[in-house]
């Protein structure tokens, strides 16, 4: 949910299709799936750790399908957001494809022409799908059996929705929560200057509370640990005005 400084108006692209009223672009190269690879050769090298024994072919089917899970996960988001700009009547500006991976771009963060509730409406698209494939892929999970690899993409395919909803729900500028918690606040009544003021002071409390998490979980959860310090340097990065959202 951010206007990055990579695309606008005035720099050429290409048009490959319109979804729901939103032209889905490329510029140049950077439409090249590396992402993808990337995460292909993750998660193979990631499910021959696992099992030892699996033969390599195996492991890169498998590596194959988890990174279908998880980039799919991250694509569905965005298309949701996609949709419910549409239901709105505010569609965004752009879907720009990079490196493989769906980003949302719209040229004004503050349009007038968007209220409120619009730009809040716009925002839940992503998080409301992630909250509904939570739900059935803990369903699903309930009915396969232990180390198996039916669970392992289930686990994968739960976890990858489960981060993209906490991590996008924090209140954070560029991300859903932020977006929500901002426009919240302007329809309760606050100017835009007074609600982006008192985000920042959110991002700190948060990033405060995220450090301490990653703390705790250094020694049972070490990725876990790592993801969570991030988001919180994020956070005070983003308290402090070192990091702005453009």
């Amino acid at each position: 949910m951010k206007k990055p400084a990579v695309y606008t108006p005035e720099q050429p692209g290409h048009t490959l299709t319109h979804l729901w009223d939103t032209p889905v672009v490329v510029v140049g190269r950077t439409w090249l799936p590396l992402v993808e690879l990337a995460s292909w050769m993750f998660f193979s090298w990631w499910s021959s750790r696992r099992d030892p024994d699996r033969k390599p072919g195996v492991s890169l089917g498998l590596g194959a399908v988890h990174t279908l899970m998880v980039l799919g996960s991250e694509w569905c988001h965005n298309l949701a957001h996609v949709a419910a700009a549409r239901m709105v009547a505010r569609p965004m500006d752009a879907l720009r494809i990079t490196w493989g991976m769906p980003l949302c771009v719209y040229y004004e963060l503050e349009d007038e022409r968007v209220t409120p509730r619009q730009h809040i409406a716009r925002a839940l698209g992503g998080p409301l799908f992630n909250f509904a494939a939570s739900l059935t892929l803990g369903r699903i999970r309930s009915r396969t059996k232990k180390n198996t690899p039916a669970r392992e993409i289930v686990d994968t395919a739960l976890g990858a929705n489960l981060i993209i909803l906490g991590a996008g729900l924090l209140p954070y500028p560029g991300l859903d929560g932020g977006v929500i918690l901002k426009w919240s606040l302007v329809e309760g009544g606050s100017s835009t200057r007074q609600a982006d003021a008192i985000t920042r002071q959110m991002d700190g409390a948060v990033a405060a509370g995220l450090a301490g998490a990653a703390l705790g979980l250094r020694k049972r959860r070490p990725w876990l640990s790592v993801l969570l310090a991030i988001l919180s340097a994020l956070g005070f990065s983003l308290a402090l005005s070192l990091v702005r959202e453009s």
